[in-house]
This record gives C-alpha cells, structure tokens and sequence, in this order.
C-alpha cells in the first residue's frame, strides 16, 4: 500500500477529539483508527504492536545491524482538530495539478489558489490531494501517520537498510491537550523521539511557545430583572467590559508572528451570576508568561472594582518551550537535519507558533523534536497535502534510521 493510499484510507474515519469527554480516547472514531494500525503494523510484521488500555499504539522495528545504536522513536497523533467536522470526509486527488484554481465541489465558496498560497503554487504538477468543501481533510495528524506507517513496511521488507531499533508510537487526543497525558515514556523505550506533526517539506522545528491557560471568573449577582434596580450585578457585561480592554493592536494571535508571544481570550461560559472567560497565554520565553497573566490579572481586577464583581483567577500550565531541553541534546536536531539534506532539501528551522506533544515530552525526559508531514492549512475546509509531500516525509523517516546507525 502506498503512503498515499494509506492517508486516504485514514482520512475517511472520523477522529475528531472531544475536550469535554473524560474518556482516553476522548471519541470511539479514534479507537477505531488505532485499532485499525495494530491490524496494519502486525500485517506488515511488525509483530509486537499493540494498544494499551488508554488508546496508545506502540510498536518496534527491529534493528537490521548488530552493533548498539541508540533506540529512537517516531510519534503521530490520530485525532483531528474539534473545530471542523470531520465526519464523512471525502478526499479528493487532483492529479498533476495545473495552477488553476481548485474549486471545492461541496462548497463553491472552497476554492484555493496559488496567487493566496505561495506553498501552494511551489506545487504546480503535484498531485494535490483536498478534502470535498464540508469538512477538514485530516493531513493534521494523518499524514504523519501514512508516512510512519509507509516507512515501516518499507524497513520491514527491505532488512537491508541500515537502523537500529525503531520504536513508533499513535497517541489519541493531542488537538485537545492530551496527547502526552498518559504517554508511558519508561515503556516505550527510545532514547530521543520525532513526531511527525509539520508543514512543508524540509521543516525542522525544535522551538514551541511556552504556554499557560487562565480562567478568570467574574461572579455578579443575579435577580428577577423585573426588580433588579440596584441588586443585579451582571457578570456577563463584567466579562464584556474586561474583554474590550485587550489590547487592540498588539499581544493577540491577529497581530502577531514570528516570535511575538500573546494573550488570547477564546471561549466564554456565560451567566449574569457567572461568568467565565478563558485566555491563552502564549510566549516562547517561559518567564515572559508572569508578565501576560500579570496584565490580565490587572485588567480583570479594574473591570471588578469598576462593576461590582468579584473576580476569581486560575493559572494551569499547558507545557513549555521545548528547546530548553533540545538546547541540551543537540545531537537530537543535528541528525534530524542531515537526514532532510540527504533526501535534497535545505532544513527549514522555524519556531512553533503552537503546541506539539514533543513539547511536553521533551520534559518528561524524551527530547521530540518536530519534522514536516506535508501538512497545510491545519484546521480548516481548505487543508490540503500532495502525494510528493507524503512520499518526502516518508523518505525523512527512513534516512533518519539510517543516520542514527552510522553515527
């Protein structure tokens, strides 16, 4: 089965996550998807594949030379972001692709263009593939997963290539979280990881946000509105005032790249006796977090005086910037980079504007840098990969193996 062939066929299981289930995995599509790989990895030999009792997939390659090199393991999640359907995607191929516009038949609105994606016009002549309009296509994280999965049949049949033990994990939950939440670092047994969870050919990211979440609580008073004069207090328009008080032109995801941190209210629980706001704290030196959370807190405790209310604030860590530990191991990245010049391409270094599980597993004591998938436009009804982005991932992972065993 080609690398191709295997994406399709994962795309078309629904896995989105569901953050408010407590369950691991978080919705039965993934389990079926892992499920399905224990079936493929023991059908292609690998023999030991197997899932735990939390939805996680571990398995090994066996090494194909005698002297010791050091177990390394490659990671990809399952589960689609909860944000855009997933259900029922059909997934297109739009063989040898000619620069004009690809109209999504489910949604005359879906169209790319190469005059918007310079990524996209670098692939005129690639068969690009898409999902129909309706829903995401699943690149994020399936296209890791085809190119693990393709890698590992490759290695299998073909025991002349040189690598040390291979260990290959599938975790469920990451677009939630989660994904590092049960992850048995003792039990998977790889001196250094690398998901697979990136964009375009030759990227190597090895730097992430550091990144707390707030929950600030306004609590009012609430009462019949038909007799409220002078006893409601209303936490909802608390919440409001205190949102519009974010600055307007700087610190939000809208106004900021490269390596510009920010505060980022994204959802709301809302009553005028409570209401709740919840805000992303993002920045990629983890002592810039104080001052953020320290301006929120002010600006929640002006709103309070202002209004009446009493304000509740909750700091939970998410995960930090990885390359705190990666700094430590660079010989981690430096062969990552060598196996993406040995397939022709330049390394893209690049900080993550994000999270990744090779965050909070670097400081469980498992260094995780991320490489590229093909992945593009995450989230959303135009995401998009090419055959030629999966087939280059998949080739990455196998010259990986082979620069771990000759060094």
């Amino acid at each position: 089965m080609s690398v191709l062939d295997r994406f399709l066929r994962y795309v078309q299981i629904d896995t989105r996550s569901d953050e408010s289930a407590r369950s691991c995995p978080s919705t039965p599509g993934q389990l079926r998807l892992l499920e399905l790989l224990v079936s493929e990895l023991r059908a292609i030999g690998v023999t030991d594949a197997a899932m735990d009792e939390n939805g996680y997939v571990m398995a090994t390659v066996p090494a194909t030379i005698d002297r010791d090199v050091p177990v390394i393991g490659l990671v990809a999640h399952v589960d689609t972001s909860p944000e855009m359907s997933g259900e029922r995607v059909e997934p297109l191929v739009h063989r040898a692709w000619d620069g004009r516009d690809i109209v999504l038949p489910d949604d005359v609105t879906a169209v790319l263009r190469a005059s918007e994606q310079p990524e996209l016009a670098a692939q005129i002549g690639h068969d690009i593939v898409t999902a129909s309009g309706a829903t995401l296509l699943g690149a994020d994280d399936k296209a890791g997963v085809a190119a693990i999965m393709a890698a590992a049949e490759l290695w299998v049949a073909h025991p002349e290539i040189p690598h040390g033990a291979i260990r290959i994990c599938f975790t469920p939950d990451e677009e939630i979280g989660r994904g590092a939440d049960r992850f048995d670092v003792a039990r998977f047994g790889a001196m250094c990881a690398y998901t697979l969870d990136g964009g375009n050919c030759g990227e190597l990211e090895y730097e992430s946000f550091s990144a707390d979440a707030m929950r600030v609580t306004f609590v009012g008073f609430n009462t019949h509105p038909g007799y409220a004069k002078g006893r409601m207090v209303n936490a909802i328009k608390a919440a409001a005032r205190f949102i519009d008080r974010f600055p307007a032109d700087r610190l939000s995801p809208e106004t900021t790249d490269g390596y510009a941190g920010y505060i980022h209210p994204y959802q709301i629980a809302a009553s005028v006796d409570r209401t709740s706001v919840r805000v992303l704290i993002r920045d990629f030196k983890t002592d810039g977090l104080a001052d953020k959370e320290a301006l929120v807190e002010r600006l929640a405790s002006e709103v309070a005086a202002e209004t009446g209310t009493r304000v509740e604030l909750e700091v939970q860590q998410s995960y930090r910037n990885m390359r705190e530990v990666l700094d430590g191991r660079p010989d981690v990245v430096d062969r990552a980079r060598e196996a993406i010049r040995r397939i022709g391409l330049v390394p893209i270094e690049k900080p993550i504007r994000g999270g990744t599980d090779g965050s909070r597993l670097s400081f469980m004591g498992l260094p995780t840098p991320n490489l590229f998938a093909g992945e593009h436009n995450f989230h959303s009804r135009l995401e998009w990969t090419s055959r030629q982005d999966l087939e280059k991932a998949t080739e990455v992972v196998v010259q990986l193996g082979r620069v771990w065993a000759e060094r």
